[in-house]
């Protein structure tokens, strides 16, 4: 399958005021990714980066900063330790909210998110949907480079989340979305529950009830490029519980 290329142009061309979308992205030693992955974002007019690190000891927010003082489109939100995956989410998205962000877009550092789709999901939020999800699990979408066994508890995290809370979407795990910035100024952050990779289920859950339109989009998902991943038996053990807390809340 051809994978969407990215719209490019020349960064010195760019009106910062006309960069109304913001892509939120934690970090925890992605020094490898980082960089690159934000000169690829930059390529595209629409779009800010806010990285949100958690103090990696391999200098992330050093090449970050470094990134920052040169260029206006990009910031950083420094935590003192790590805190976790939803939590940097939170911090992220009141950032750019009080940075005045039209929409907001969530994704990971480690090129598992290919940057050629924001445009796609960009455009989405903007004409059809609150909260545009890229997914995997939707006709045209998929993932590459896979073992049998992620396969299965990823596709079965989803299957036990939709079957459970009622959710209207295939992929409610992934972490490749687009927001409008009503979404996430209607829904009360403060009470956000899950810190894992929980959250994500949680915020298409909460998006969901509070009314807002929920479209997914087709991507192709490859394993990370470089570095390991942050999936451990806590945070697939944080999911299977934080689902069943969701649903008898909203009894």
């Amino acid at each position: 399958m051809t994978l969407p290329q990215p719209i490019t142009q020349k960064r010195a061309s760019v009106d910062v005021g006309l960069a109304d979308c913001t892509v939120v992205i934690p970090t925890y030693n992605e020094r490898e990714n980082i960089a690159e992955l934000i000169q690829r974002i930059l390529e595209m007019s629409r779009f800010r980066v806010l990285v949100v690190d958690d103090n990696s000891p391999d200098g992330t927010a050093g090449i970050v900063a470094d990134m920052a003082a040169d260029e206006p489109r990009v910031g950083l939100l420094l935590r003192p330790e790590k805190r976790g995956l939803g939590s940097a989410y939170v911090a992220g998205f009141r950032r750019a909210l009080a940075e005045g962000a039209a929409y907001i877009c969530e994704m990971d550092a480690d090129f598992s998110h290919d940057p050629a789709y924001l445009p796609q999901l960009l455009a989405a939020a903007e004409t059809r949907y609150d909260l545009a999800l890229g997914s995997r699990y939707v006709p045209g979408g998929g993932t590459t480079d896979w073992g049998i066994v992620r396969q299965m508890i990823s596709r079965g995290g989803n299957l036990y989340a939709r079957a459970i809370l009622g959710l209207p979407v295939m992929d409610a795990t992934g972490g490749f979305r687009c927001y409008r910035r009503r979404v996430l100024e209607t829904i009360n952050l403060d009470d956000i529950q899950s810190n894992g990779y929980a959250f994500q289920i949680e915020l298409v859950y909460r998006t969901m009830r509070a009314g807002f339109r929920i479209g997914e989009l087709p991507i192709i998902f490859p394993d990370r490029r470089v570095g390991r991943s942050k999936m451990s038996k806590r945070i697939v053990l944080e999911a299977l519980i934080n689902v069943w807390r969701l649903r008898f809340r909203s009894l």
